[in-house]
């Protein structure tokens, strides 16, 4: 049956493998079933609700890649996205929490119908194959990043803006965590060494065993109050009542109560722009990563994991969540061979499956999953390697799309300014032939929104 569906053969794999790259990911993600209802709870938003609303909206959207484009990555409500939903549309701009459902709900519409015109596949296919090699190696950069926040091995520091965590004033909470992480990494980076099947699953796994023995003996001391929860699971039932009160609100009376069109635009096309570029920033990423492009840099099933994204987008804001999108940590999986929609499919069910068991997923301590972000960053960085340093009109916008990502902590930054470079410079040293008509319009674009939406 799987072999019918995916082509496994094919692709060189099995379900064994396919299953185990798909639980990889889902370990690695699994943190949006805990932080998403925190962030959108703010809003007034069931918490329990949303919890059910992320799990039920990203197995629909991970569904959808598995049978749309038999592709290995997985959707769910993305990070940043969230927060601008949360603080700047509700908090911020004072509309309620079904206005912003009904803006992401339209996102969704206009995503599926630039899915079904080619817009989307054609700007993916006109991003020239340097700036892609460059976006898969930034995105090792953002996700090691987010790795070392994670994992506490970096904080805040109002003099340097980032520091190097002091362990001997938090040993028993930052200081243990950073130490589990790092030591994470080195079980992940032996087990590889060695090839042994599933090592970022079975490092992950690994780590929060000795965690669980940490706090058994001591050395770690959860501090809720800071941050810092208990590594062993509890139990509590889903709040489906919660998830009735949000489910189809983005078309409740509430949703247009002062609406005001103008800025509802400006809210609307915010979200089609982050979801745009960042799913296309992952897909870009990871499939370079893994060589998933074709000759002429193109992926193959792209057209289906595109409206896949779209409808995850529409599902999710009928659900009660903000914007669905493909998720960087499809890369832990696609390291651990992963190559198929069976990889999304798993997913999507253990998705369904947190819904009842979501204290057990969500126990998944962040150490655990930063080790493994840390050790994927590093895999992907190799696709640097494939930019033609020689050539500086490759090599410079390239550059800056490395450091524009992480250091700007978005994807869809990324690649904004690596394409402004890219055409500025070529057109700049008469080189007007190597760039695409549609990298033009781009980088107008990009340019115009800094303007005019910052």
């Amino acid at each position: 049956m799987f072999e019918k569906w995916f082509k496994l053969k094919e692709h060189g794999v099995d379900v064994k493998g396919e299953l185990a790259a798909g639980l990889t990911t889902f370990m690695t993600m699994a943190y949006i079933l805990a932080v998403n209802p925190s962030i959108l709870g703010v809003t007034g938003m069931s918490v329990g609700g949303v919890l059910i609303a992320t799990a039920i909206s990203s197995a629909i959207a991970c569904f959808c890649m598995a049978f749309f484009s038999n592709l290995p990555f997985a959707l769910a409500p993305g990070m940043g996205i969230n927060a601008y939903f949360a603080y700047t549309v509700v908090l911020g701009m004072g509309y309620s929490w079904q206005f912003a459902l009904f803006a992401v709900f339209l996102e969704g519409i206009i995503f599926i119908l630039l899915s079904l015109t080619n817009v989307r596949e054609a700007i993916f296919n006109s991003i020239p194959l340097s700036l892609k090699n460059a976006v898969g190696a930034a995105i090792g950069l953002f996700i090691a990043f987010i790795g070392l926040q994670n994992g506490k091995i970096v904080q805040d520091n109002p003099a340097t803006l980032l520091s190097e965590v002091v362990y001997k004033d938090s040993i028993k909470t930052a200081g243990i965590y950073a130490i589990l992480t790092l030591l994470g990494v080195i079980f992940i980076a032996v087990l590889a060494y060695k090839k042994v099947r599933g090592a970022l699953l079975i490092g992950m796994l690994g780590i929060w065993v000795v965690g669980i023995l940490a706090q058994a003996i001591g050395l770690y001391v959860p501090n809720p109050e800071a941050g810092f929860f208990s590594l062993y699971p509890s139990w509590s039932w889903p709040d489906f009542a919660g998830f009735g009160s949000l489910f189809g609100q983005c078309f409740s009376s509430a949703a247009f109560a002062n609406f005001n069109v103008a800025d509802f635009f400006i809210i609307m096309f915010s979200f089609l722009f982050v979801d745009i570029f960042d799913t296309l920033g992952t897909l870009v990423g990871v499939a370079s990563r893994s060589n998933m492009l074709d000759e002429e840099g193109r992926l193959p099933g792209i057209k289906g994991a595109l409206l896949a994204d779209a409808v995850g987008t529409t599902v999710g804001a009928i659900c009660g969540t903000s914007t669905v999108t493909t998720f960087v940590e499809s890369s832990a999986g696609v390291a651990e061979g992963g190559r198929t929609g069976l990889v999304p499919l798993t997913v999507g069910v253990l998705f369904l499956v947190a819904i009842i068991l979501s204290p057990i997923f969500i126990a998944i301590p962040s150490f655990a999953t930063a080790a493994a972000l840390i050790y994927v960053g590093f895999l992907m960085m190799s696709a640097i390697l494939k930019v033609d340093f020689d050539d500086l009109t490759e090599a410079i916008p390239a550059y800056i799309t490395l450091i524009a990502m992480p250091f700007f902590y978005s994807i869809s930054a990324g690649i904004m300014w690596g394409i402004i470079f890219y055409v500025l410079i070529n057109m700049l040293t008469g080189k007007f032939k190597k760039i695409s008509p549609l990298m033009y319009v781009l980088a107008i674009i990009f340019i115009l929104k800094m303007i005019f939406l910052g």
